[in-house]
């Protein structure tokens, strides 16, 4: 089997392990401190704070913005549950605008239509490593005086208009889980320009305390291990590199299946730096499950990267935040992700090709 997904893990990642577990500093320390500066001086933010989870992040980041109980927030209804669940963990309701159907990010002119003087904020996901379009969207929320979150846990890297994602909001939530383009494990960071919601978010991950046993604040344990932050620190430095492959196997891969029928290979905009988290295709003809059931039964491990919106969830329905996406809801039954990661070789790349082709003939 061809996986999904492989984390290229190497002797450096090894040797900084060793070292932190040799230093008896396990949890968050000096190794962590150093990571969120590198990581800040890597997106060009001023500040950074490293959590236990991409989820863990996006809470934190966002209860540190203090947004009113019960705002509205307008975001994406295609992407993980863990984007639109980090508002409702801060009792804000979210409200799905339709998505692009080439890009699979969220319509600008769709999330326009969905502000009204409840609205507070919006949460973009850059979904698979496709930069949303952030001019557009920066400039709605200046027009409305919105706050901007940007969900960046599949997008560390990538840019728009020469500029890193994660750098246009106002907090921005990175994840560095298993599959990501750069991994620790588990693992997140938030990045602001803004001190004081930094230092509100450190308070918030790490139980409230700004020193020892003084507690100012209602926190939690979301910090960071350096042994978390060893891993992540060299894969830091490997990122541009891996993210190149990852780019390099996306041009063969659509060069390759270009022209094969029912089939549409992403698409890359102007001004976009796609850093290809996944390299998801849409399926045409109501044939994506069982291209997908073929692809799996020889041997490449393609899988479905969102199954439904976020709104048509059991517990979504349950309380009552129903909403309607025609372009999302198309979308999810077209969708296969592809094996991208940078550890394939050409020979693996070949085979995926070749699946796809014997996978739409059944």
């Amino acid at each position: 089997m061809i996986p999904i997904s492989r984390p290229a893990i190497g002797k450096e990642e090894l040797k900084a392990v060793k070292e932190v577990i040799e230093s008896g500093t396990l949890s968050s320390g000096a190794v962590t401190k150093d990571f969120e500066k590198c990581f800040s001086q890597y997106i060009e933010t001023e500040h950074a704070i490293a959590t236990s989870s991409g989820t863990s992040a996006l809470q934190v980041g966002i209860e540190a913005l203090d947004i009113n109980k019960g705002s509205e927030v307008i975001t994406t209804p295609f992407s993980f549950i863990a984007s639109s669940n980090a508002l409702l963990f801060n009792y804000l309701k979210p409200v799905f605008a339709d998505i692009d159907p080439d890009s699979f990010n969220i319509d600008p002119e769709e999330l326009e239509e969905k502000i009204t003087q409840r609205t507070r904020a919006v949460l973009v996901v850059h979904l698979y490593g496709n930069p949303c379009r952030m001019k557009e969207i920066v400039e709605l929320c200046e027009d409305h005086n919105l706050i901007l979150i940007e969900d960046c846990a599949q997008a560390a890297g990538a840019e728009y208009c020469n500029r890193k994602v994660g750098s246009f909001g106002d907090i921005s939530c990175f994840s560095f889980y298993a599959t990501k383009n750069m991994v620790s494990g588990e693992g997140g960071m938030i990045v602001t320009g803004n001190e004081e919601l930094a230092e509100r978010a450190r308070l918030l991950r790490n139980h409230g305390q700004n020193g020892q046993y003084n507690h100012v604040m209602l926190g939690y344990n979301y910090r960071m291990t350096d042994i978390q932050a060893a891993i992540a620190r060299e894969q830091l430095r490997k990122l541009d590199k891996l993210n190149a492959k990852r780019i390099e196997n996306a041009k063969f891969l659509t060069e390759q299946l270009a022209g094969i029928e029912n089939i549409e290979t992403p698409t890359v905009g102007k001004d976009i730096k796609h850093v290809f988290h996944q390299y998801t295709i849409k399926v045409l003809g109501g044939k994506r499950d069982a291209v997908l059931q073929a692809l799996n039964r020889n041997g490449v491990g393609a899988r479905v990267y969102y199954q439904k919106p976020i709104y048509a969830q059991p517990i979504y329905q349950r309380v009552g935040l129903v909403s309607r996406c025609p372009v999302a809801e198309e979308i999810v039954d077209q969708v296969i992700s592809l094996p991208v990661h940078p550890m394939l070789s050409r020979a693996e790349l070949k085979s995926v090709v070749k699946g796809v082709e014997n996978a739409v003939k059944t």
